[in-house]
């Protein structure tokens, strides 16, 4: 996935709120290609491993309550520079320092609840990306 294409989830909040299909129009808005969509539950086990890299932190159980809590969307997305634009687009993690315009900004409720996630690399576009789906899977 490397260079033109990201990963992305949006969160339970995002999906609990009803602000799914407002945030899928504005990533094409923005120019990006939905190349693999899943709306699916995490389990327990599946949360632990995906943000395992957070395991020492204090927030790591509740992180992982989080995103079991409901369901969520993973996506695969393409566009020239996917990366950085995505990261652009979602805006900071903390609504209230997200710029004007971000998916954050309209629609983040706090900075442990913040709507959608955004692949922070190019290597991790491509292992969040393996991690939900199978190259069959993706378009």
């Amino acid at each position: 996935m490397s260079g033109n294409r990201t990963f992305t989830m949006l969160k339970p909040d995002a999906i609990e709120n009803g602000h799914m299909g407002k945030i899928i129009d504005m990533i094409i808005q923005a120019g990006f290609s939905i190349k693999a969509m899943k709306f699916t539950r995490l389990t327990k086990e599946q949360a632990k491993k995906f943000y395992e890299v957070h395991a020492e932190r204090p927030f790591y159980s509740e992180l992982v309550e989080y995103m079991t809590s409901g369901p969520i969307v993973a996506a695969i997305l393409e566009k020239e520079n996917a990366v950085a634009d995505f990261r652009t687009l979602i805006g900071a993690t903390d609504p209230a320092e997200a710029a004007e315009g971000t998916i954050r900004k309209y629609y983040a409720e706090s900075k442990g609840r913040n709507a959608i996630h955004g692949s922070d690399s190019d290597e991790n576009a491509d292992i969040e990306g393996k991690f939900y789906f199978t190259p069959a899977e993706i378009f």
